[in-house]
């Protein structure tokens, strides 16, 4: 039996989606849209983006050695163009430390600083209180489901795409 989405009515449109698969994406972009929002709040209240609070976290779990510039931006959840920026602002406000490798002066390592990681131990449970509100309408049973499908999308992204050119259409 299929589920009767509630997405149409939710974007007040009046036409059907033109698939399946454009309803399905449509709802889950907009569901993590409205998932984020109570993140958000928690995190901009301190001064610092969403974005930022990423890489504050990238840098906590890389530990006392960093990352160069590049491997943070290829772990961020959403990409960032302009992670030298996001950096820079860490920086100006004492999250984050950089400094040039040693054997490649090319290769700019960051680390999170004290007050970065003071920053991210006050963020913390109310991150995790916000995930929980978010999420707390689905059984531990539905959320290890939510995961596996959202791990099968994710992995099909990199192969469906490939050899795919978009600008052609």
């Amino acid at each position: 039996m299929q589920h009767k989405s509630t997405i149409l009515a939710e974007l007040k449109q009046t036409r059907p989606f033109h698939s399946r698969h454009q309803e399905a994406l449509l709802a889950l972009m907009r569901t993590a849209a409205i998932a984020k929002r109570p993140v958000v709040k928690v995190v901009e209240e301190t001064g610092i983006s969403l974005a930022q609070y990423n890489v504050l976290r990238i840098l906590r779990g890389a530990g006392p050695e960093g990352l160069p510039t590049l491997a943070i931006r290829e772990r961020m959840v959403e990409e960032a163009a302009g992670i030298t920026r996001l950096i820079d602002k860490l920086e100006a406000a004492g999250y984050v430390s950089r400094e040039r490798s040693t054997p490649d002066r090319r290769l700019v390592v960051c680390r999170i600083t004290k007050a970065g990681l003071a920053l991210l131990s006050q963020l913390d449970p109310d991150v995790t209180e916000a995930d929980k509100a978010v999420l707390k309408v689905l059984s531990d049973a539905e959320l290890d489901q939510l995961i596996v499908l959202l791990d099968k999308v994710r992995a099909g992204k990199s192969l469906g795409l490939r050899g795919l050119d978009l600008a052609k259409r």
